[in-house]
């Protein structure tokens, strides 16, 4: 079977961008159940400084820790392989640290999301890469 790599439609882009939307709020208000609801169970979360969760650790984390105070994206390659997207683009995450203070976070990340035939759109996968230090 030959399965092509295509960029999506205007419908698919628009449910993608609701979808990574939606991740970006809940996270920034900690909402365990609308996290439940993007992230399949199967859900592998890379962090930029390598630690990675699970779907119940990350929810865990966002919902103890409250680290997201802001999310932003600049724009996204999106490549669909079946029912498959694979979303690439920068993200600056800005952070609570765990002393109270404030920390920014840049770098590229890629979101793999399987489209269920009921949820809709799903992440399965999560890595970032921080861009390096400037001096």
């Amino acid at each position: 079977m030959h399965v092509t790599v295509r960029p999506p439609d205007q419908q698919v882009a628009s449910e993608l961008r609701a979808v990574e939307l939606r991740r970006q709020r809940a996270l920034v208000d900690a909402d365990p159940d609308a996290l439940d609801e993007i992230f399949d169970d199967t859900l592998v979360h890379t962090h930029a400084h390598g630690i990675t969760h699970t779907k119940t650790q990350l929810i865990e984390h966002t919902v103890s820790r409250r680290p997201y105070l802001r999310i932003v994206r600049d724009e996204l390659l999106v490549r669909l392989v079946g029912d498959v997207a694979v979303v690439t683009g920068g993200l600056t995450n800005f952070l609570r640290t765990p002393d109270g203070g404030e920390r920014t976070l840049a770098g590229v990340a890629t979101q793999v999301l399987r489209r269920h035939e009921r949820d809709g759109w799903r992440f399965i996968s999560f890595q970032m890469t921080p861009f390096p230090e400037q001096k």
